[in-house]
């Protein structure tokens, strides 16, 4: 049994339980309903993983208390990976349990105990286009040229339990999970809220839909998917306060670029941006995404939007159960119109957003059509 020091066990309407938030805040974790919304779902994490030696009650204050001089262990509940940095974790986790039976341990012990997704989407090679029958054709080929990365592959989900393979031709692993793979709120004997990491340094694309998630390392993807937790120094959090609507014309990427820029002169490197305010109700979840996906383009740890409306649209339209979502969300207190308190603000009124060209190498480098040069006339 967990300590569950700030008696914060509660149940849903239809008898789950779950680790509530305003119930640790009644008592004493601190002012939790103040805080950011991404900051409450490591808060969530923090309360549900807590053993008395590698998560405490102090854990839980120093989140709540903002005391950004310590650090908190973070346990996600998926590993996102692609295939071209996903392979090798894979063969990683298969040596460590092969030299543990040759030691003579358990090699369950070694064993993967978090979910983990691979989406075979980034090494591929393509050898036709244009035409009705390429896609099938390049299928065919990929499968033959790499016929032994497939063997492994349909292997491992054989060996680890708790992976599923997304096979070429699906989708790449970012869509797939913002589509798909994301549950938001996860279901169970005990409720939680989402959270991935993936070897992918635009995992971030996910905080559109209210799951906290971003890349790492082979090493780090590999330490969480054997249930180790992640340390991460308690972030600040800078508001980005959204007011006003896009004029017509402007496209999701002009205001992902227009931010970029925007975030990079302010300084927002290792931190969380939270996006908020009344133009939130105008952007899309796809359009979310689109800014979400530049994170790593100016340096934060998240861009988080905070689930609402269109948030529960979203997963009704994908298949996914939105009724149990809200209900969990209104229980946390996730679903509240109130602001919270953030480390530093910024605004921006979505109806001052231009055209805007830029990249890909430098995208937070951005020029408006009318800036072009006009080129040279005469004879």
């Amino acid at each position: 049994m967990m300590p569950d020091s700030f008696r914060a066990t509660r149940s849903l309407p239809d008898g789950t339980r779950f680790l509530s938030l305003p119930a640790a805040e009644a008592a004493g974790a601190g002012p939790l309903s103040r805080l950011p919304h991404a900051s409450r779902v490591l808060v969530e994490n923090l309360l549900r993983h807590e053993n008395g030696r590698t998560v405490t009650s102090d854990h839980v204050r120093a989140l709540a208390e903002r005391d950004t001089t310590a650090s908190i262990p973070f346990y996600p509940e998926r590993i996102l990976l692609q295939d071209a940095s996903g392979i090798p974790v894979l063969a990683d986790l298969v040596t460590l349990a092969e030299r543990a039976a040759e030691l003579g341990l358990d090699p369950t012990s070694v064993a993967p105990k978090r979910r983990m997704d691979l989406v075979v989407d980034h090494a591929l090679e393509l050898d036709l286009a244009g035409s009705a029958g390429a896609a099938g054709h390049n299928l065919d080929r990929e499968y033959d040229r790499h016929a032994g990365r497939y063997r492994f592959l349909r292997w491992a989900q054989t060996r680890f339990g708790g992976l599923r393979v997304v096979p070429p031709g699906i989708g790449i692993c970012h869509q797939l999970n913002l589509e798909v793979l994301a549950d938001v709120v996860t279901g169970g004997p005990l409720a939680r809220f989402d959270s991935v990491v993936g070897t992918d340094s635009h995992t971030t694309m996910i905080n559109a839909l209210s799951v906290a998630g971003w890349g790492v390392g082979g090493i780090e993807a590999t330490a969480a998917a054997l249930g180790e937790p992640i340390l991460l120094r308690v972030p600040e959090v800078v508001g980005v306060r959204l007011t006003g609507s896009t004029r017509p014309g402007v496209l999701a990427t002009d205001v992902a670029l227009t931010l970029a820029a925007l975030l990079r002169a302010h300084g927002v490197v290792q931190r969380i941006v939270e996006f908020h305010g009344p133009g939130l109700a105008t952007l899309a979840v796809p359009d979310r995404a689109t800014i979400a996906n530049m994170a790593p383009e100016y340096g934060a740890t998240m861009a988080y939007f905070p689930a609402d409306t269109r948030t529960l649209d979203y997963l009704a339209r994908t298949g996914r159960p939105a009724g149990p979502i809200r209900d969990y969300l209104t229980a946390q207190g996730m679903l509240s119109a109130t602001e919270p308190d953030y480390d530093d603000l910024i605004e921006l009124d979505l109806g001052t957003v231009e055209r805007t060209l830029s990249g890909p190498s430098r995208p937070h480098e951005t020029l408006r059509p009318a800036d072009l040069r006009r080129p040279a006339t005469g004879g």
